[in-house]
């Protein structure tokens, strides 16, 4: 991404408010660098495009770019038949809002929320603007931070609608702007889903948004035909993503709502995220159908239960997202990737700057998986693709140049010796399989010397220091004095740790068992004191495979203990936590790590394919204390690493960002979504 170094300067010169539950500050607040990984954001280039409306819905030719291919721009809303557009960007290093219309080379950033890092589904209505923020820290995890605002684009006075202990998603404005529409959990905690999330549709007046009233139980994504009929989707009893309506009579904040909610569109075909085209009984909808890998935009007539496709003529390859229509429904809108050919960033950067909460900490977003640095923090290996069976790679950590030690393997996991440049252990096989899989940890060593040079392949050696026939053996973190690896392994029918010698493995220098029992020990993190392993495990409850907490333990395998993250001991929240991918700071005082504590931001389903769209990082102190929520998306983050000393040059990390992989618009539809029922 082309940032201007003004720009980065102030990505890292800016503090906001942390996520914290202690009252009394910590001593330091971290600080380095943290460099982490998004499932399928790098790939997305999306742009918002429009096109003109055909009144007869038959021909749709006129496609044109709205936004200008900076980073990723989605979820649009038309203010007029001008085209005059608000969305979100990530340009910033954080979701925020924009607008810009036809002929302005330059979005405006819209002021929102002070301290906001994450803004959604942005609507103007009536000189105000409507948005989702996920700022405010609700008093419990596992609740989602998301909730709806408003704020007055003349006046800037911010007003909190959703009800303090309440979460909203997904907010739609009635034609007059009377009434708001949202998909909300209400007070209830969120209950682990993310395929369908359990949200009802509410609707409620902005000068009483207190007094709300649940029309329909099930529901996302609404919108609104007038001030009378909403329009939302859910998924059918028959496994088909179906839109679906309800009518709301005048006195409905008294009277209630007697009508049960009507299936629209038909069975056959997924129907999801519909925008309502005011002054007719058609609807905008993004579908799936069999026969296509693809999400395309089409038009759903309600009379003649007619489908009436857009854009799948224009681009049959792409995924098309969230339509939008304007207010008189000349124009429809939607985002998907811009295009190879067209104008806008065309790579992908090593290395991507992101916005963070706390200043003294710096965080970027890597092209690939399972980052670490050398010892030196001027580099980062990292595994790039695992279905191309991408290998190892290392990296400058200013983003600058790249090379290759390890193709056409499958490797996972890295660790790099924090007492030799030229060697890094990494995992040599399938990724995530059972106990028996023949995963092997490895010692990859190389001449440091080539770095100097113009080639892009790095000859290495790589020195196998796990028996084969002992299964699977993976995720390999080497002691800070560089003579003994901890690692996991199935070998004894579960999943526990153990440490081999680091230079001459099992082999020759011998085995030790670190953990042992029926359960799942896993992703080890050596502390740079060398005084503690910090783990992942579901060892307080091995029949639930999701649920896993941090634990640390002595080398010697003594004082073994959990740190309560979620909770205190025996609490009702602590045993659901699910956190992994857990690191130490340079000062062994903070442990990084990824978890569903924040629970999930926006809907699943609107979205390209998140494996678990609620991972986001957190730092927590060794005594449990202290936690700080570091990422708010709807994405999946996971895998970071984090160094202390070296700092990244940030002016030259956002200036070098031509160099990178070619941006393709490679990424999947959610998985979960089956078009064989």
């Amino acid at each position: 991404m082309m940032v201007s170094l003004r720009t980065c300067r102030y990505l890292y010169k800016t503090a906001f408010a942390s996520y914290t539950h202690s009252r009394t500050p910590p001593p330091m607040e971290p600080t380095g660098t943290i460099v982490f990984t998004t499932v399928g954001r790098p790939h997305y280039g999306f742009d918002l495009f429009s096109l003109n409306l055909d009144p007869n819905l038959i021909n749709h030719t006129s496609e044109r770019r709205l936004t200008d291919g900076t980073s990723i721009n989605f979820n649009g809303h038309f203010l007029d038949e001008n085209q005059t557009l608000v969305y979100v960007s990530e340009r910033s290093g954080s979701p925020r809002i924009y607008q810009t219309r036809p002929g302005v080379t330059k979005p405006e950033q819209l002021l929102s929320v002070h301290g906001s890092l994450y803004h959604d589904r942005p609507i103007v209505r009536n000189g105000r603007l409507y948005f989702v923020s996920a700022h405010e820290r609700p008093e419990k995890p596992f609740i989602s931070w998301s909730a709806v605002y408003s704020t007055g684009l003349d006046d800037k006075a911010d007003v909190r609608l959703t009800p303090r202990g309440v979460v909203d998603y997904s907010p739609a404005i009635s034609r007059s702007g009377k009434f708001i529409a949202v998909a909300s959990y209400g007070s209830r905690p969120w209950g682990g889903e993310f395929h369908e999330l359990h949200t009802d549709i509410v609707v409620f007046r902005e000068a009483e948004p207190d007094k709300r009233v649940v029309v329909c139980e099930r529901g996302g994504w609404p919108t609104w035909s007038g001030d009378s009929n909403l329009y939302f989707h859910r998924q059918a009893d028959d496994g088909w993503w179906s839109i679906f309506s309800v009518n709301l009579p005048q006195d409905f904040h008294s009277s209630g709502i007697s009508e049960a909610p009507r299936r629209v569109t038909p069975p056959g075909v997924h129907c999801f995220t519909p925008a309502a085209m005011q002054g007719s009984k058609r609807i905008a909808v993004a579908t799936r159908r069999k026969g296509s890998n693809f999400r395309h935009v089409e038009i759903f007539d309600i009379d003649s239960k007619k489908f009436y496709p857009v854009t799948e003529s224009l681009n049959p390859n792409f995924h098309h997202y969230n339509p939008f229509v304007s207010p008189e429904c000349g124009f429809l809108g939607y985002h998907r990737f811009r295009g190879e050919s067209s104008p806008g960033e065309s790579t992908i950067p090593h290395l991507d700057p992101v916005m963070s909460p706390i200043s003294e900490l710096r965080m970027l977003r890597l092209n690939g998986s399972f980052p670490c640095f050398s010892p030196a923090g001027d580099l980062i290996a990292f595994n790039h693709d695992f279905e191309a069976k991408g290998g190892l790679k290392i990296v400058k950590s200013d983003g600058s140049k790249r090379w290759t030690v390890l193709k056409d393997r499958t490797a996972f996991y890295n660790s790099w010796s924090p007492t030799e440049k030229h060697v890094i252990y990494t995992s040599i096989g399938p990724i995530f399989e059972s106990v028996k899989a023949t995963v092997q940890i490895a010692r990859i060593s190389f001449d440091p010397s080539y770095l100097d040079d113009d080639r892009e392949d790095i000859p290495a050696d790589v020195k196998i220091l796990t028996r084969e026939e002992t299964g699977n053996n993976a995720f390999p973190s080497c002691s800070p004095d560089g003579k003994s690896v901890v690692f996991r392994s199935g070998r004894s029918g579960n999943k526990n740790l153990y440490i081999i010698d680091a230079v001459n493995g099992e082999l020759e220098g011998g085995i030790r068992q670190l953990t042992e029992g029926p359960w799942i020990d896993t992703m080890p993190s050596w502390s740079p004191d060398g005084k503690l392993i910090a783990f992942s495990s579901n060892r307080h409850n091995p029949d639930k495979s999701d649920a896993f907490s941090i634990y640390v333990i002595r080398p010697d395998g003594s004082d073994l203990r959990r740190l309560y993250v979620a909770g205190s001991e025996g609490s009702v929240d602590v045993d659901r936590e699910r956190i992994n991918h857990v690191c130490f700071s340079a000062d062994c005082e903070w442990l990084l790590f990824t978890s569903n504590l924040g629970a999930v931001t926006a809907e699943p389903i609107s979205l390209p394919n998140q494996f678990q769209p609620y991972g986001d990082l957190f730092v927590v102190r060794l005594d449990g204390s202290g936690l700080k929520r570091l990422t708010w998306n709807g994405y999946e983050n996971g895998t970071p690493a984090w160094h202390t000393g070296n700092e990244v040059d940030m002016g030259r990390l956002c200036l070098g960002s031509e160099n990178g992989d070619k941006l393709t618009g490679e990424f999947d539809e959610p998985l979960w979504i089956s078009c064989e029922l």
